[in-house]
């Protein structure tokens, strides 16, 4: 009799006890997930210029041995330079902000820690217009305005960065960011990341030509294109990109004026 109670007492979790165990789990997981997000997108607006720099000094040469000094990357710092004026000062002051022209078919483009924007070859020849360029070269702009290039790096990353600079172990920094460096050439913003880095870009796009000719140009172009472009990897929804941009140029009265060719130094 004794044995008896002692067995039901002790019967195996039915399947609804297993659920709710798997659902508590689950629900715990994703708070932690969503916190280290949410720290890590609180902390990048704490890192101050000067640990951008140092990280800099970590990233930028990775990145700087597959580029070459060109004629192609000189005329991209022009136009970059033309852009760059447009900025709000507190986001010029302390900042050197410079393309690496990388000569591969890869078609992206990225912002990374140490003022600097990865361009490939294959996206300058898959654009057809001055404009358009300037476009993209303004959305990477956004991206730092927005210090999305730092959310690049990782979540988790970017919370041991921060702590290392906070605890004062300078030393760790640059092994951490190394090991951040996949992260930056595979990240993917968010819509929402997305479209204020794009209103950024058209804003400059604007104050540079006074029109915003070839704003939507290059994003309509890889939103046909196939799935395994690069840049379609790293930035989403280029559809959809282009109708935001597309009302916000009407919201804003923007004029679209006739467009320039590209430079004879670019491919």
């Amino acid at each position: 009799m004794s044995s008896t109670n002692y067995k039901s007492r002790n019967q195996p979790p039915n399947n609804r006890q297993l659920l709710i165990l798997l659902g508590i789990f689950a629900g715990f997981t994703i708070g932690i997930i969503w916190l280290i997000g949410w720290i890590a997108s609180s902390i990048v607006w704490l890192i101050p210029p000067s640990l951008e720099q140092q990280l800099g000094l970590v990233i930028v040469p990775i990145f700087e041995s597959q580029a070459k000094p060109s004629a192609a990357q000189n005329t991209l710092n022009e136009l970059l330079d033309r852009l760059e004026a447009q900025l709000p000062p507190q986001q010029r002051q302390n900042r050197d902000y410079k393309v690496l022209y990388i000569p591969e078919d890869t078609v992206n483009a990225l912002a990374i820690p140490g003022d600097r924007i990865i361009i490939y070859a294959g996206l300058v020849k898959r654009a057809q217009s001055e404009n358009e360029l300037m476009m993209v070269l303004g959305h990477e702009l956004g991206h730092f305005a927005n210090r999305d290039h730092l959310r690049s790096l990782g979540r988790a990353v970017v919370v041991q960065i921060a702590i290392a600079y906070f605890v004062g172990d300078i030393g760790t920094i640059g092994s951490i960011a190394v090991s951040g460096v996949e992260s930056l050439s595979n990240a993917q913003f968010s819509q929402s990341q997305e479209s204020q880095a794009d209103e950024v870009g058209l804003t400059l796009l604007q104050q540079a030509y006074g029109h915003v000719a070839g704003a939507t140009d290059f994003f309509a172009r890889m939103s046909k294109q196939a799935l395994d472009i690069d840049f379609l990897a790293t930035h989403p929804a280029p559809a959809r990109r282009v109708k935001e941009i597309q009302q916000l140029i009407k919201q804003r009265n923007y004029k679209v004026d006739q467009k320039l060719p590209l430079p004879p130094t670019l491919p």
